[in-house]
């Protein structure tokens, strides 16, 4: 019972994000490179403060409940969980490490002016968010595989497939 409840958070934290980010990727982005640069900025600078707890909140719980998933399963199922886990971590690290240095530099932008060579720096913010965005998808992809095949319940945890 516990791991099929595991198997849950981590299928609607993952999809969560997974939508999420395709939601962005889909729809966010090419509005931002529709709209005027000072408008892209402003509102870029205010969806990031919107979106600090709430997109970090689901990067974490789907990293968290894919591997503990992993720790309660075996064989397959624990490389199918530990995978989504290890995307999700992805998604987390770069989000941390590629897009938020970004989102700082464009919140100093909207209250000063863009520099010379923002173009790049954006198309590079971009190329960052389709990587997360990718790799939500796969974690997701994972924990829909597992899903569909069944889960193979460690005996030590007392879970039930």
């Amino acid at each position: 019972m516990r791991v099929r409840l595991v198997q849950g958070l981590a299928l609607l934290s993952t999809g969560a994000l997974a939508g999420a980010f395709g939601y962005g990727a889909a729809n966010l982005v090419p509005t931002f490179n529709a709209v005027p640069l000072d408008m892209r900025l402003a509102f870029h600078t205010q969806l990031m403060r919107m979106n600090g707890i709430t997109m970090q909140g689901a990067m974490g719980m789907s990293a968290l409940s894919a591997l503990t998933l992993a720790v309660m399963t075996r064989g397959a199922s624990r490389w199918l969980a530990g995978g989504a886990g290890l995307l999700a971590l992805a998604s987390f690290l770069i989000t941390r490490l590629g897009n938020v240095p970004i989102n700082g530099r464009i919140k100093q932008w909207a209250a000063t002016s863009a520099p010379a060579d923002h173009a790049e720096i954006l198309a590079c913010w971009e190329a960052f968010n389709c990587a997360r965005t990718g790799a939500a998808f796969a974690a997701f992809a994972l924990l829909i595989v597992l899903s569909l095949r069944g889960v193979d319940a460690g005996r030590s945890t007392g879970g039930r497939p």
